[in-house]
């Protein structure tokens, strides 16, 4: 989503505005005025990330931070549909004329925060480290005195930032781990498999534009799906043989109310 937009870095904002929308409303921080009088005629410096949000930083040391959550978008183009359109910026001299965020399910959010307030909100005392960067040692510091089950612990964006559901499934059948194990019961060369596949995947995923599923809803900046639903291994692949080990079909269970992807032959349990 981020490299999606990176062509609106240098435009300068001329317009922000909260579409009318009969939806669920998402949350817009501060009120839609406000932040209007704070964007309006300012350039966008950077186009950053944390975690699972995008950020525009703005040359007046505001950064304006879109959530997606599960169904949100970042667009450039035409979205899916108008009727879930939320949030729109209109922009001069970039590669876009409108950046807009569009949110079937209103879980979303848009939010505009000064310097100081995005270091106090996003950062390390609430985000842990980027995924993108994780080595064996910050996942052992982070997570190895938690008895939480492994994949469980994976997705706390307090001890590592950008890992969502349908990813830590993936990342634990690389990892060859069991998404049942106890943190605290992992060896070190676990935890060394667990750092190396989670950057692998992600930069597998992130070249194929990420993973749409049968719903359609993720879509790139462009409007178009991604490509890495056609490569998972296990996610959404319930009774399907498993593409390593081929004699065993992969297992669906649930954890902490999420849906759990696994080979009971690669990834022995506890």
């Amino acid at each position: 989503m981020r490299r999606g937009v990176l062509g609106v870095i240098g435009a300068r904002i001329t317009a922000a505005e909260r579409v009318v929308c009969s939806c669920k409303p998402i949350r817009i921080a501060p009120t839609i005025a406000t932040l209007r009088r704070r964007v309006t005629g300012r350039h966008i410096r950077d186009v950053g990330r944390v975690g699972k949000r995008l950020v525009l930083h703005l040359d007046t040391d505001d950064s304006l931070v879109f959530e997606p959550r599960m169904t949100g978008l970042v667009l450039i183009a035409d979205p899916p549909s108008y009727k879930h359109l939320r949030f729109r910026l209109k922009l001069h001299g970039g590669s876009a004329s409108e950046l807009i965020y569009w949110d079937r399910r209103g879980l979303g959010s848009v939010t505009l925060y000064s310097r100081a307030a995005y270091d106090r909100m996003l950062g390390p005392d609430h985000v842990g480290p980027d995924a993108l960067q994780i080595t064996k040692d910050l996942l052992k510091q982070r997570l190895s005195a938690s008895q939480r089950a492994v994949k469980v612990a994976l997705l706390d964006q307090r001890c590592v930032a950008g890992i969502g559901n349908l990813y830590a499934s993936e990342i634990l059948h690389v990892a060859r781990v069991h998404p049942a194990w106890p943190c605290d019961k992992l060896f070190d060369s676990r935890w060394t498999a667990i750092a190396h596949a989670i950057v692998a995947v992600f930069e597998e995923a992130i070249r194929c534009e990420g993973s749409t599923l049968g719903d359609g809803t993720y879509r790139t900046a462009l409007n178009q799906p991604g490509s890495y639903q056609n490569k998972h291994r296990v996610y959404d692949r319930q009774g399907q043989s498993c593409p390593r080990c081929i004699h065993r079909n992969v297992v669906r269970m649930v954890q902490a109310q999420r849906s759990t992807f696994f080979c009971p032959g690669c990834q022995r349990p506890p």
